[in-house]
């Protein structure tokens, strides 16, 4: 979106004075150049017209963020497709949607409701995206227009988003729907359990089908029954942008770092299973890859929830040698999909989980690569899963296509990503493949790589692959790591 008046007010209202009176001095620069706007087509591989007036409230899932439908067809998607019809939690907040707007709006529905005696169906969690708004929400009412129907108020976290969610109301694998305004729903990702079915909507839609209990009530046409016969349509909720007291700030718990972080030690005990100091990687020793042995070839859809989920091994996530050994266990890799999370071991053709497999092969002194599908890493932004297959002895990941956070945090980290310029070279590649990379020393923006596989019947196949890597993205494989080439130029 082009700068406005409204960014700025948001800017100034979150005491960011100074960057918003530099936008304001600069605003031209934030805008589209009046030839964009006359001819977008001539600019966007892609130009999508968006009827505002036309929008409705919208539920996705489960399962993945692309399955959308709107709220009206919901009751018969649900039915046909054999969901469980009653919600048995309703989760709001979270980093992604718990703005003081989205809160506030959420609370409009509440006090619908409320009006009228209503109260939720379904367990209602609200989880805070940070302490200042749960300070500005609590000082202005809206915390408690929620709990008056009901709500649960959670910590200031990443909570039931990330899986910090221990549920004792559904059994391990029992099918169960919830409906939450996190930005994913991927499978196990909030509460562990494969069957529970995510659905994803704004925190108002949340709140209101808290209140309906059921994914087959059409609460925009429907009147909500609440105890006794009372019925309530709601209304469209809107609430302020801003808090027109301005923010307040709360509990901080901000430390600011030291001038000087050349005298600040970091002290670790010993032994510890929480904390473990980084070791940086290791530069490119300026050869070619040659006989990198494939790890896995995942098959479908590979997430970030797959790559390293979070949940239980979030108390590693200060370890990276802990955490590694969740890397891949949920991959469905193609040569061996009797259970996810597997690979064979080239050498004895003993099959062992991913995490498992690489360390044996890092151990040996054996580097790997990983094949992937399409939108390989979707899913949150998640630094270990980027970490993770460097510190396991990775070199590359080779896919047929990125999610674009996940390809970056690969750069990041020393990886080399890399795409298949033709999808289908996907197919060629067997388990026991011996994999070259060749063209590393002339590694350049917009010139491809080539890939020879070495296979064990004593042919070999060679194509061109693909990279997205800029001059500085170059540096950091040369480097081992984005953080070794910025701790080399600050010497």
């Amino acid at each position: 979106f082009e700068y406005d008046h409204r960014i700025g007010a948001y800017l100034r209202a979150t005491g960011r004075d100074a960057i918003a009176a530099l936008a304001d001095a600069n605003a031209e620069m934030l805008r589209n150049d009046p030839e964009v706007n006359a001819s977008p087509e001539d600019f966007y591989d892609q130009v999508i017209d968006i009827n505002l007036d036309e929008l409705v409230p919208h539920l996705v899932g489960p399962h993945t963020p692309d399955l959308d439908r709107p709220i009206s067809k919901v009751a018969a998607a649900a039915r046909a497709e054999g969901y469980p019809l009653e919600i048995s939690a309703a989760l709001v907040g979270s980093c992604t949607n718990s703005s003081y707007e989205d809160i506030g709006r959420a609370a409009h529905v509440a006090r619908q409701a409320s009006a009228k005696g209503l109260r939720v169906k379904s367990p209602l969690l609200i989880t805070p995206g940070s302490e200042q708004v749960r300070a500005t929400i609590e000082r202005d009412g809206l915390l408690a227009d929620l709990e008056a129907i009901g709500a649960t108020v959670l910590a200031n976290a990443c909570g039931p988003c990330i899986g910090q969610w221990h549920r004792d109301d559904i059994a391990p694998g029992e099918a169960n729907s919830i409906v939450s305004s996190f930005n994913r729903n991927f499978p196990k990702r909030n509460d562990g359990n494969p069957g529970t079915l995510s659905f994803i909507g704004s925190p108002e839609t949340v709140v209101a089908m808290a209140l309906t209990g059921r994914l087959d009530v059409d609460f925009t046409r429907e009147p909500i029954v609440g105890d006794g016969g009372v019925e309530v349509l709601l209304e469209a909720p809107s609430a302020d942008e801003l808090p027109s007291l301005g923010f307040d700030p709360g509990e901080s718990g901000f430390i600011m770092p030291a001038a000087d972080g050349s005298k600040v030690s970091v002290v670790i005990t010993p032994g510890s299973d929480r904390l473990e100091a980084l070791v940086p990687f290791s530069a490119w020793d300026g050869e070619d890859f040659s006989g990198l042995r494939v790890l896995m070839k995942a098959t479908g859809k590979c997430t970030t929830d797959h790559i390293s989920p979070a949940g239980q091994w979030l108390k590693y996530r200060g370890h990276l040698t802990n955490i590694s050994q969740n890397l891949y266990i949920g991959a469905n890799n193609a040569f061996s999909l009797d259970e996810s999370g597997q690979g064979i071991d080239v050498r004895d053709g003993s099959v062992v989980a991913l995490p498992d497999l690489a360390k044996k092969y890092k151990d040996a002194g054996i580097a790997w690569i990983a094949i992937g599908d399409e939108n390989f890493g979707e899913g949150s932004s998640r630094e270990h899963a980027a970490m993770e297959p460097r510190y396991m002895g990775g070199r590359a990941i080779l896919v047929r296509s990125f999610a674009r956070i996940h390809e970056a945090n690969l750069k990041k980290q020393g990886m080399l990503p890399l795409t298949f310029v033709h999808a289908r070279d996907y197919e060629r590649i067997r388990f026991d493949d011996s994999v070259d990379v060749n063209g590393l020393a002339e590694l350049a923006p917009d010139r491809n790589l080539t890939v020879t596989l070495h296979h064990t019947d004593g042919t070999e196949e060679s194509f061109e692959v693909h990279h997205t890597m800029s001059e500085e993205h170059i540096g950091w494989f040369r480097a081992g790591s984005a953080l070794n080439l910025l701790a080399a130029q600050r010497g």
